[in-house]
């Protein structure tokens, strides 16, 4: 593609993201209130942020707080909140109280997200014509989600997909808004990396927070600690032009990660990429629950 052409495909992207936020903030004036589902991502922000704008008191970003919740995102969803003025409230869930969540099947995040639109039900019941609102994306749709379904038994609102803001989109909106979320990793629930069928337990979660933090620390900003075989092997994923950098660092990174519980480490020489434990779906699904967690 030559230069000319890069800037008009540039100018066609910018000019249809824009489109799609006024389509956002037109839908979004449509409510009377809204409660936003809010983990302070990217999609949630530029949501939290667009109906604070739109709504103004009328809107009321939630946070889920639970076990699968790492700390550090909660400072940041927080302090996002709090920058730009926005009502933000805390609940915290019960998924793990929950046998089916806690099974950690292929349908965990259905449970979870059931969790979450319980806890949001009182509040909505307070507030008159209120809807319940979820940060979901062109691109999710296509994507293996369960939460999607519990959202949609639920009568949840997808201002972000209906407005036909996808990723891309939605980063290039927030980056014109000067949102401090607009380049920021994506940032899944803990849960998500647990092997599916191995149990879902404050302490398997406690343990992946602690290892994730011991390798970013090390300098890898983007890092998943996968769990497996019951929480015994810590596989490491980074970026994968750092894999040979964190492999010259297994000296320093073995025994940091095993300092938190785990039996053994091993770096994937894929790399990281998101949902990687949803090859392990079929296995799940075929029964294999067992055979899955031990991989």
């Amino acid at each position: 593609m030559s230069a000319a052409e890069a800037a008009t495909a540039e100018r066609a992207a910018a000019e249809s993201a824009d489109a799609a936020v006024e389509r956002l903030r037109a839908s979004l004036r449509n409510h009377e209130h809204l409660l936003v589902a809010y983990s302070g991502g990217v999609d949630s922000a530029l949501l939290a942020y667009t109906a604070h704008r739109e709504l103004g008191a009328r809107a009321l970003a939630v946070t889920a707080v639970s076990p699968g919740l790492a700390a550090a995102e909660r400072r940041a969803a927080r302090d996002f909140a709090a920058e730009h003025g926005i009502a933000h409230l805390e609940v915290c869930t019960d998924e793990g109280e929950r046998p089916d969540y806690v099974a950690n099947g292929g349908d965990r995040c259905f449970h979870c997200k059931s969790a979450l639109f319980d806890a949001l039900a009182p509040l909505r019941a307070l507030l008159p014509g209120a809807a319940v609102a979820v940060g979901t994306n062109l691109d999710d749709l296509g994507d293996h989600r369960p939460g999607q379904r519990a959202a949609a038994q639920r009568g949840a609102v997808t201002p972000l997909a209906d407005a036909g803001l996808d990723k891309a989109a939605v980063r290039r909106a927030s980056r014109g808004l000067r949102l401090g979320t607009a380049e920021k990793p994506a940032a899944p629930c803990l849960a998500s990396r647990v092997a599916y069928g191995d149990p879902v337990t404050p302490e398997i979660l406690q343990r992946i927070e602690a290892a994730e933090q011991a390798v970013r620390a090390h300098g890898f900003p983007v890092a998943r600690v996968r769990a497996h075989a019951g929480g015994t092997v810590a596989r490491i994923e980074v970026p994968h032009a750092q894999v040979e950098r964190a492999a010259e660092l297994r000296g320093e990174l073995e025994p940091a990660v095993l300092a938190c519980g785990f039996t053994f480490c091993a770096v994937d020489l894929g790399g990281f990429s998101g949902g990687r434990l949803n090859a392990l779906l079929p296995v799940v699904d075929a029964g294999g629950a067992a055979a899955g967690g031990a991989r």
